[in-house]
């Protein structure tokens, strides 16, 4: 992990509440996998203050996709400090026919630099927004994607067959209230299987990230196995974790 600065070298709005911005960045950064991101700061405003986790949606030859809130306001040009990469590639089975994407009442970004790889290798992909998250338009995303949308007491069209079929989950929920909206997910899939079985349900964390290597470690998650020197944390273990090991609501 190494401080860097990229170049925003164009803006493209995608839909009423995002815009994606096209960074040229170190070669190294480029290569960046679906799961891991970059702490953030606008090179001629440096505050005291954390970086925000920018997740990339896709890359290019040298450049970073990065998707952004509408409302935020960038310039072609523009310079930008970033660290990275931060975190662990997602890990899916080998042998998959169909992986479900679930976003809890926030946007769906950190899910979708999957969406075009697993498409690439013939895998069935559903995306369902739940909530708020509902409101995220959907127009420019890959039309094989199966889009589903429901209410945020996790209600949405043949649940009980969509949560059947997936053979893998990664869910995201809002940042300031990740437990309780992760704890909501487990209580569903409960629900609605006989069993959860391990490396099947995942929890995208995004807690704050003051250092983004693990030293300060504010972002330990516990987990049912160790003690605190084992367990878990988002920047360096993360951002997907077994849900079936998270020990908060067992």
């Amino acid at each position: 992990m190494k401080e860097t600065h990229a170049l925003i070298e164009r803006i493209k709005r995608v839909n009423a509440t995002h815009q994606r911005l096209y960074l040229t960045v170190d070669p190294a950064l480029a290569q960046l996998k679906a799961g891991q991101s970059v702490l953030a700061r606008v090179q001629e405003s440096w505050l005291p203050y954390l970086r925000q986790q920018w997740w990339p949606v896709a890359t290019e030859k040298n450049a970073l996709i990065i998707e952004r809130p509408a409302a935020e306001t960038y310039t072609p040009g523009q310079i930008i400090s970033l660290i990275g990469a931060v975190g662990q590639p997602f890990r899916f089975r080998r042998m998959l026919r169909n992986v479900l994407l679930m976003a809890w009442r926030t946007e769906p970004t950190p899910l979708l630099m999957t969406i075009a790889p697993l498409l690439g290798n013939r895998i069935g992909v559903t995306l369902v927004l739940l909530g708020e998250a509902a409101a995220y338009q959907v127009e420019h995303l890959p039309p094989e994607v199966e889009i589903l949308t429901g209410d945020a007491d996790m209600n949405w069209p043949n649940r009980v067959t969509t949560v059947g079929w997936a053979d893998q989950v990664l869910a995201v929920v809002p940042e300031h209230d990740e437990l309780d909206g992760f704890g909501r997910i487990w209580a569903l899939f409960n629900e609605l299987r006989a069993e959860v079985p391990a490396n099947y349900l995942f929890g995208v964390f995004r807690p704050p990230l003051p250092c983004g290597v693990g030293a300060c470690q504010a972002c330990i998650v516990r987990t049912r196995g160790g003690p605190a020197t084992n367990w878990p944390m988002v920047c360096t273990d993360g951002p997907a974790l077994d849900l079936t090991e998270v020990a908060t609501w067992r």
